[in-house]
C-alpha cells in the first residue's frame, strides 16, 4: 500500500524540466513569507480600531491594485519577458510591505495597500506564463501544480509564523513578508538570469470545440467562472479570519494553524490529485473543484471550534486542488503563441475583481446580515459557477 502510494507520488513529478523546479523553488522562498494578507483585517481592526466593514473596504484597495497589476504584468511579460516582470514586482512588493508596517496616516495607508496589490498582481501572470513557457502542453497542468505546491509549502510557514509574530508585534510581520520577497528576487537574479525563458508555447489549441475553436469566445466564457470562484476563495483574506476569531473564539495563532492545514494538504497530495484527474475533461474537474470550495465555506455555520475549522479547511482545500491548476491550464491552452501573458493577465484580472469585491462584500454581509447569509450565499455562488463550468464545453 505504502509502496504503491509512493510510486504514484513520484510518477506525478517525473519528466518536468529543470527550470520548472528552479521557478518553483523561488516561489517557495517568496511564499514562506506570505503573512500580511492573512492578518490584514485583524491588523486594521485591532491597530486602528476600524469596523470590519471599513477594514474590508481598505483591503479592497489591495484588490484594485491587483486589477491594475495583472493587466500590466501580463502585457509586460509578453513584451519584455517573464523574468524581468517577476524581479521588478518582487522588489517593489518587498519595499512597500516594510514601509506599510510603519504607516499610520490613513490616506497613505490605502495608497501603500494599493501599491502592494499592484506588485502582487503583476507577479502572477508573469509567473504563470513563465511556467507555461517552460512546460509543454502535456506537462502544463503538473507544472502549474508544482508551482502551487511550492507556494503552499512556503505557506505552511507564513500563516503560522505570522500568527505568532502578530501576537508579538505586527511590524515584525511586515518585515518578514517584505524580506522574503526581496530574497526571492535575488534568487531570480542568481538562478534565472536574463530576460526570457525558453519558448515552449503551443500553437492555438482550441478547447471550445462547439464554437469552432474561437479562443476569445472561449476565454470570455471562462472569465466569469474565474470571478465567481475568486468571490468565494477571497473570503480567506477577509471574512474568514474575522469569523473564526469572533464566532469560533480562535486566537491569531490558532487561526494561522487552521489555515496552515491548506498548504500541508497541498504539499502532500496536490501533485497526485492533478496527475490522477488528467484523464478527465477539464470542465468537469473545474466544476467539482468549485463545488468542494463552496462546500468548505458553506459548512462554517454548522459547527464550532478548532476541529471544525480544520474540517472546513480540508473540504475547501480539496476544491482548491482540483480547481486552480485546471483553471490555469484551460486558459493557457487557449492562448495563441506570443499572447500567453495577455491571456493569463485577463484571467488574473477576473480573479482580482473577485478579490476586490469578495472581502468587501463578505465583511459587509457578515456584519449586516450574519454568518448564515454569507456562508450559505457563497455556497449558492459555487453551485452556479459549477454549472457554468459544465456548460462551457471545455475538454
Amino acid at each position: 500500500m505504502t509502496s504503491r502510494f509512493w510510486q504514484r507520488y513520484t510518477q506525478a513529478y517525473a519528466g518536468l524540466p529543470g527550470e520548472a523546479w528552479i521557478l518553483a523553488g523561488i516561489n517557495l522562498i517568496n511564499a514562506a513569507g506570505t503573512m500580511v494578507v492573512f492578518f490584514m483585517t485583524l491588523y486594521m481592526t485591532q491597530t486602528f480600531g476600524f469596523t470590519p466593514a471599513r477594514a474590508g473596504r481598505i483591503i479592497a484597495a489591495f484588490g484594485v491594485g491587483m486589477l491594475a497589476g495583472t493587466v500590466l504584468g501580463g502585457k509586460l511579460a509578453d513584451k519584455i519577458g517573464t523574468r524581468a516582470v517577476q524581479k521588478a514586482s518582487l522588489i517593489a512588493s518587498g519595499g512597500v510591505l516594510i514601509i506599510l508596517g510603519y504607516e499610520r496616516n490613513l490616506p497613505l495607508l490605502v495608497v501603500l495597500v494599493f501599491l502592494c496589490g499592484i506588485g502582487n498582481g503583476a507577479l502572477f501572470p508573469a509567473n504563470v506564463s513563465a511556467m507555461a513557457e517552460i512546460c509543454g502542453p502535456s506537462d502544463r497542468s503538473r507544472g502549474f501544480a508544482l508551482n502551487r505546491l511550492a507556494s503552499n509549502l512556503g505557506a505552511t510557514i507564513g500563516p503560522v509564523a505570522g500568527g505568532f509574530l502578530a501576537r508579538w508585534d505586527y511590524r515584525f510581520l511586515f518585515w518578514g513578508d517584505g524580506l522574503t520577497s526581496l530574497l526571492a528576487a535575488l534568487a531570480l537574479f542568481i538562478f534565472l538570469p536574463g530576460v526570457a525563458l525558453k519558448k515552449n508555447s503551443p500553437k492555438l489549441e482550441p478547447i471550445l470545440r462547439a464554437e469552432g475553436g474561437n479562443a476569445k469566445a472561449a476565454l470570455w466564457r471562462l472569465l466569469p467562472c474565474t470571478f465567481g470562484s475568486a468571490l468565494i476563495f477571497s473570503q480567506l483574506y477577509g471574512a474568514l479570519p474575522l469569523y473564526l476569531h469572533s464566532a469560533y473564539r480562535l486566537s491569531e495563532n490558532l487561526i494561522g494553524l487552521a489555515i496552515a492545514l491548506n498548504p500541508v494538504m497541498i504539499v502532500l497530495v496536490q501533485m497526485s490529485v492533478t496527475y490522477g484527474v488528467e484523464r478527465f475533461p477539464k470542465a468537469r474537474v473545474a466544476a467539482a473543484g468549485t463545488a468542494f470550495l463552496a462546500a468548505g465555506f458553506g459548512l462554517l455555520p454548522l459547527g464550532f471550534g478548532f476541529a471544525f475549522a480544520l474540517l472546513s479547511t480540508a473540504v475547501w482545500t480539496i476544491g482548491e486542488m482540483l480547481l486552480l491548476p485546471t483553471q490555469l491550464t484551460m486558459i493557457s491552452t487557449l492562448a495563441p503563441e506570443g499572447a500567453q501573458g495577455t491571456y493569463q493577465g485577463f484571467n488574473s484580472l477576473a480573479f482580482g475583481l473577485g478579490v476586490v469585491f469578495g472581502p468587501m462584500l463578505g465583511t459587509q454581509v457578515l456584519e449586516k446580515a450574519g454568518a448564515e447569509a454569507l456562508w450559505f450565499g457563497l455556497a449558492g455562488v459555487g453551485l452556479i459557477v459549477s454549472i457554468a463550468y459544465l456548460r462551457s464545453n471545455n475538454q
